[in-house]
């Protein structure tokens, strides 16, 4: 793997306007702090929440436990300590070059470097009667709220999507005592993002804890008498009854703000390897960004909470001096009833995959190579095989698919 030039040059001059206060917006203001960046830092929020977790919202927090504050990076002491400009408001353009961002408030914030970290939003279904008040997404704080607030016992509800956010929901809900319905148009549950193997147990697991799970189908539109949801209606021909839809069919980076302002967009905002736009003084991080990665020889647009907070770290190490080409290895995981998994790579384009442990216990990894070379795990309830496959791959180290096979070959041994 080559590695891409080290930038050189001084410690930015001017403010840091982070756009975007999610996992890698508020990650860069903490870390541009504990590098010792001395001059102003404002992080745009357009929630009326402090920053918050997201991971929790689909799994614990919809379950009941722990309110609002349970989920925040921070307290607002936090924010005043390391003197963080936490500003509520929306960006509505950048003027480059004035250097000048543009509010919603219609004031202008002053910048020496921009770091968008615009995120992604919920991909909206296009379908009859998709806005009514029963049909729900989760993807921000009141989004989850509001869910908490509608799901109880005996509820039907029908889940279109069968991804992390659709499956995890689903799974939550089902614990809760609703009637769940999951459909999906693949052939298989998480078809893009993990194996065949991982996707047989969880379709099985989701299907013994009652959920039921309709594959290669769509839904067509929502059902309703009056303003209330009554169900769905399916590709097939069939109806489908429902008291809630709950739609979890991917996200959209939002480019719109670079776009406007020039910016060369794509499947996100694209960066080099560096995580520069096109302009020296606007970099852009998190599920946004579609980024040049020397690891993988390609461009990568990323959702995870992972790439986030180590974008964020790389950009203020550069705006502090210290720049190095991203390199992270990607890792990502997703809580479904009882079960946890864990990816460490990216396991598209394999070609074999060997299981290590044991299906039926419900503890398994998947070990996925390309050309004879590992180029990712997934791991189900066994976190070791998890931990081993990050450190290995980030050092760009590979096992043999029969040593992988083989339940007395110490993993550990592989990375002395």
């Amino acid at each position: 793997m080559t590695q891409g030039p080290v930038l050189q040059g001084p410690v930015v001059q001017g403010p840091v306007i982070i756009v975007g206060a999610g996992h890698a917006g508020f990650q860069v203001a903490a870390s541009l702090r504990q590098h010792g960046f001395a001059e102003r830092i404002a992080l745009l929020n357009d929630e009326g929440h402090l920053p918050y977790q997201r991971p929790p919202l689909s799994k614990a927090y919809l379950k009941g436990t722990g309110g609002p504050d349970s989920l925040m990076f921070r307290p607002g002491k936090f924010f005043s300590d390391q003197k963080i400009d936490l500003i509520s408001d929306r960006a509505v353009s950048i003027d480059r070059r004035a250097h000048k961002l543009l509010l919603g408030s219609g004031s202008f914030l002053d910048y020496g470097h921009l770091v968008l970290a615009t995120g992604a939003r919920n991909r909206l279904l296009d379908i009859p009667n998709a806005n009514l008040e029963g049909v729900r997404y989760l993807r921000t704080l009141d989004e989850s709220e509001a869910l908490r607030h509608r799901i109880g016992s005996g509820q039907r509800v029908v889940v279109i999507g069968a991804g992390f956010i659709g499956l995890e929901f689903a799974a939550t809900a089902r614990g809760k005592g609703l009637e769940v319905d999951v459909v999906e148009l693949g052939t298989r549950v998480m078809a893009r993002a993990v194996t065949a193997e991982i996707s047989e147990f969880f379709q099985s697991s989701h299907t013994a804890a009652g959920i039921r799970i309709h594959l290669g189908v769509q839904v067509t539109s929502i059902e309703s008498h009056g303003s209330n949801v009554t169900g769905v209606s399916l590709s097939d021909g069939r109806h489908m009854p429902a008291d809630l839809v709950v739609v979890g069919v991917g996200v959209l980076p939002n480019v719109e703000l670079a776009a406007e302002a020039g910016l060369p967009v794509a499947a996100g905002i694209i960066v080099d390897e560096h995580l520069l736009t096109a302009d020296p003084d606007i970099s852009a991080v998190g599920d946004c960004a579609l980024y040049a990665s020397p690891r993988f020889g390609g461009s990568l647009r990323l959702e995870s909470v992972q790439n986030a907070t180590d974008h964020a770290r790389c950009v203020a190490a550069r705006l502090t001096g210290d720049a190095k080409v991203y390199d992270g290895l990607p890792w990502f995981w997703s809580d479904q009833g009882p079960h946890k998994l864990q990816i460490a790579g990216l396991t598209t384009g394999y070609d074999q995959v060997v299981v290590r442990g044991d299906r039926g216990q419900g503890a398994f990894s998947v070990f996925c190579y390309k050309s004879g070379q590992l180029v990712g795990i997934e791991s189900v309830n066994r976190a070791g095989d998890h931990m081993f496959g990050r450190r290995l791959l980030a050092a760009n180290g590979s096992i043999g698919p029969e040593q992988a096979a083989d339940s007395s070959f110490d993993l550990k041994s592989a990375l002395t």
